[in-house]
């Protein structure tokens, strides 16, 4: 990586995969501006005012069908994972049985597993398809196999680019180049510097992992202007009703909790419908910010079963989505 740190380092400033490792950015090294050639990325013409995270098993159609029809009624796009402990489907395959169920994909590529030739060939391949956005990141490291994982023990990691990179890649081949932001991870100063890299190098749209309060968000965002970047903003929601899901969530480096909110789902009589609220709650005060142009409704929500988390995540969309509409037509003249 040469643009800027990961989203997932800890607290105490160390790397997410050796607490004894500081993060070079942390010990003052600079992050680099883009020095690439500038592509002629396309603008998100049309960005999902709710995404929603993509959470199935992986090599398995019945279920992704199932989750993405539930999904599709109160998102406008899914956002498709490449998680580090399982192998699942190429991205293009993934896409494709989407679009086939009439849902809109925003495909995560990440570098961990492929190089730059199949980066490229997915990236043409996404693009023939269709698709219009893509997730770009560099990849969680894998530290190793274990109970869980689809991925067998001493595979290889690749990472000959970074998200950076393949944001131009992407952008250079018609997709717009969506990239990630974790505004509650340290090195705060370097955090804008790092996102006005990605815009540079092609980045049309950033998604924001969640963060303690949108107060929080407002405040990155406003270094982020002042960094130079003006591209359109999705913003993490944390989606949990259970304490299963709240902790997959706080569990995350680089991610942050209200533990107040956390407290008033889990101490609910109705932990599924406080848990809605909350989350609902979070959208409207996150779309209400300057820049921000979407939500991203992020984990796994229930552990109920994938669909029926699915269904919940669905509900929280539709209720976002019909408070958005509500309030613009408030703002209309007339």
């Amino acid at each position: 990586m040469r643009f800027g740190p990961c989203g997932g380092v800890r607290p105490s400033g160390a790397c997410e995969l050796d607490e004894a490792l500081p993060c070079p950015w942390t010990a003052g090294s600079p992050v680099l501006a883009w020095d690439g050639p500038e592509p002629d990325a396309p603008a998100v013409a049309d960005p999902p005012l709710v995404l929603s995270d993509l959470s199935v098993p992986a090599r398995d159609p019945a279920t992704l069908r199932a989750v993405a029809d539930r999904l599709a009624t109160g998102s406008d796009a899914v956002l498709v994972a490449d998680l580090h402990d399982r192998a699942d489907f190429p991205p293009t395959m993934l896409a494709a049985q989407l679009l086939e169920a009439d849902v809109r994909p925003w495909v995560t590529l990440t570098c961990r597993d492929r190089n730059r030739v199949v980066l490229e060939q997915e990236v043409v391949g996404l693009a023939a398809l269709g698709v219009g956005g893509v997730l770009c990141v560099t990849g969680d490291s894998r530290p190793g196999s274990g109970a869980g994982t689809t991925v067998g023990a001493g595979a290889t990691q690749v990472f000959d680019l970074d998200a950076t990179r393949l944001a131009h890649l992407a952008a250079s081949a018609g997709l717009v180049a969506t990239v990630t932001a974790a505004p509650a991870a340290p090195p705060h100063a370097g955090r804008a510097a790092g996102l006005a890299a990605k815009q540079a190098a092609g980045a049309r749209l950033v998604v924001t992992n969640h963060v303690a309060s949108p107060a929080a968000l407002a405040d990155f965002l406003t270094a982020g202007r002042a960094a130079g970047v003006d591209i359109p903003v999705i913003a993490g929601v944390a989606v949990f009703t259970d304490a299963r899901t709240a902790r997959g969530l706080a569990d995350l480096p680089g991610l942050d909790l209200d533990p107040a909110a956390v407290a008033t789902v889990l101490d609910a009589d109705d932990p599924v419908e406080a848990g809605i609220a909350v989350a609902v709650a979070e959208a409207r005060a996150l779309l209400a910010l300057d820049g921000v142009v979407g939500v991203n409704l992020s984990g796994v929500g229930s552990s109920a079963g994938w669909v029926p988390a699915a269904e919940l995540k669905a509900e929280v969309g539709r209720r976002v989505r019909a408070a958005h509409q509500a309030e613009s037509a408030a703002l209309r003249p007339g």
